[in-house]
Formats: structure tokens, C-alpha cells, sequence
């Protein structure tokens, strides 16, 4: 979402575009997302652009604030249940739970994590 949200937001539902910019809300993205970001572009994936360094910056420029993986969220993710198996998606929903934060995703197997799992 965090790729969709600063740079393809008319792929987004107008009301999550109304969250992402009403300035009562602190927007969060996951170091864990940058990470995966940069994974992908060292593999030189022909469909995957994104640089890692650019999306962070348009990221702070854009007023979100990062929200770092603590020891806490990375434990977490040995407890949660095997809905999903992605590393990156797992690590995001212990980061939600920890910081008590909504995640937003399309991805629909996400959701029954927790109710802080907002599929959009």
C-alpha cells in the first residue's frame, strides 16, 4: 500500500486517500517495506522500478513517519498463526499489533490476523 500511496493514489478507495491526508492522523510506514523494496530492486525485476532511497524520501516528504522494527515485533512473528507465509507481510502484522496501528493492504489473507488488518 505504502507504493500505491505515494505514487499510483488513484489506485486507492477515496476514503482511505481521506486518512492517508487528514492531518489528525499519524500515517506510518515500515521499515520492513523498505527492506522488501530494496530486496526487489537488487533483483532487477523488469515489473519492480521502485528504489528503495526514493520511496523512503517521498515517504518523509510526504509527512509519514517510520516506524523502525523493534525486538518486540520480530518475537511477535513467531507467534502468530500460518495464514500467510511472507516474512515481510508477517513482520507488518506484528508491527500493527505491537504499535497498535491499522495496516492497510489489498491483500485479503492478511485480514484474518487481527482487526487492525483493514483490507482495502
Amino acid at each position: 500500500m505504502l507504493l500505491w500511496a505515494l505514487s499510483k493514489p488513484e489506485k486507492l478507495d477515496p476514503a482511505i486517500q481521506t486518512i492517508i491526508e487528514d492531518p489528525a492522523n499519524n500515517v506510518l510506514f515500515s521499515v520492513a517495506s523498505i527492506w522488501e523494496i530494496a530486496i526487489k530492486f537488487r533483483l532487477a525485476r523488469i515489473d519492480f522500478q521502485a528504489r528503495p532511497t526514493t520511496v523512503t524520501q517521498m515517504a518523509r516528504w510526504t509527512g509519514f513517519a517510520e516506524l523502525p522494527v523493534r525486538a518486540e515485533a520480530a518475537e511477535r512473528v513467531a507467534t502468530l498463526p500460518r495464514y500467510h507465509r511472507d516474512p515481510f507481510d508477517r513482520l507488518l502484522i506484528a508491527q500493527a499489533i505491537d504499535a497498535d496501528a491499522q495496516l492497510y493492504t489489498a491483500d485479503p489473507d492478511l485480514v484474518p490476523y487481527s482487526h487492525l488488518v483493514m483490507l482495502i
